[in-house]
């Protein structure tokens, strides 16, 4: 039986990938932080197989401790401060986490004795890119293209992308990066925008809700399923060879896009009057008011597009997504929908 180490075991693709993992019949083991943590309850109850350690990546030691009782055969760091909007109000707990937490988990691989045994996986994210028109390739991103992040959060993925390049390089260590273009679903957190939209929609049918408020509604993004992605995850270390890859759809859309879907699934169709920060969304039949556009959404520095080129994933390690875009929009809704009817 292999064991495997899951970072971010409380976060939405630790949950999918703590399954998929099982399902494989991994021995897995997730972190967690901190001895009052309240996901912890609902990780035990809803994945009773995980075994969970406590520690934190900005404590090597404790990580050291999580490898010596783990001792996995996989490491999949997936914990991070993850919410763009977030790291612009803390910078620096961002770089201490998403940043240098990547360092002192691989220092802690290396401390503990497997430095030439344990894979491991590395968390990396589209928002690298930055999405410049000066840096975006027609065909979309690949391992290639020119990083550029316009975000705290950004700069702080870019160095542990390649703090874990350079210790592939410098010890020799099975090392993949994951550069992951936006995943969504129904455990996605409610502080990111999908989600957001999903659960507005289900408490505006159900009268919880009068209005849903929104920022950019022109930003598009390559969103997919995050279910198919932690299957990419682990497909990269089942390779002889560590390596880099994209994973994406190929596709865009954008922000108003996710909107109007998501409405359709309560039978509502939405047109849009006024321009920029006074547009509104109203129902087309009623005229009523559903969606409103806050300033204070908006990020200070803005990325406007980012599309992912998967074409080495595809070809290298036989992935490909499976649930497409409006499939996924009616999936986040109608699981918000029984999710806010359960509380009724």
């Amino acid at each position: 039986m292999k064991s495997a180490l899951i970072t971010g075991i409380t976060g939405q693709d630790g949950g999918h990938l703590a399954k998929l993992l099982h399902e494989k019949g991994y021995d897995v083991y997730g972190i967690i932080r901190g001895q009052h943590n309240p996901k912890r309850l609902i990780t035990e109850v809803e994945f009773p197989y995980v075994k969970l350690i406590e520690a934190d990546l900005t404590d090597q030691s404790s990580l050291i401790r999580a490898m010596n009782t783990a001792k996995p055969d996989e490491v999949y760091n997936l914990a991070a401060v993850s919410h763009v909007g977030y790291s612009f109000k803390n910078p620096q707990l961002t770089s201490d986490v998403t940043g240098k937490g990547v360092l002192n988990i691989l220092e802690a691989i290396r401390l503990s004795g497997g430095e030439k045994t344990v894979r491991f996986y590395q968390a990396s994210t589209s928002e690298m890119y930055g999405g410049l028109e000066y840096n975006r390739p027609e065909n979309g991103y690949t391992e290639d293209a020119v990083f550029h992040p316009r975000s705290p959060y950004g700069v702080a993925k870019l160095y542990a992308h390649w703090i874990a390049l350079n210790y592939r390089e410098s010890y020799d260590m099975h090392i993949s990066c994951g550069i992951l273009f936006n995943h969504e679903g129904p455990r996605r957190g409610i502080e990111f925008v999908t989600r957001k939209v999903s659960n507005a929609v289900a408490r505006i049918e159900l009268g919880k809700q009068e209005v849903l408020e929104l920022g950019n509604m022109d930003a598009k993004r390559d969103w997919g399923y995050a279910g198919d992605y932690v299957e990419g995850m682990w497909r990269m270390l089942q390779q002889d060879k560590p390596g880099d890859y994209v994973l994406a759809t190929g596709e865009t859309h954008s922000v108003r896009e996710f909107v109007e879907l998501a409405f359709k699934e309560i039978d509502i169709t939405i047109e849009w009057r006024g321009e920029a920060e006074r547009e509104e969304g109203v129902d087309a039949d009623s005229g009523k008011v559903l969606v409103k556009i806050n300033p204070e959404f908006y990020r200070p520095a803005e990325v406007d597009l980012l599309l992912g080129n998967p074409s080495k994933a595809e070809k290298k390690l036989g992935w490909s997504r499976k649930v497409d875009f409006s499939d996924l929009v009616k999936m986040m809704v109608q699981h918000d929908l029984e999710l806010e009817k359960s509380k009724l």
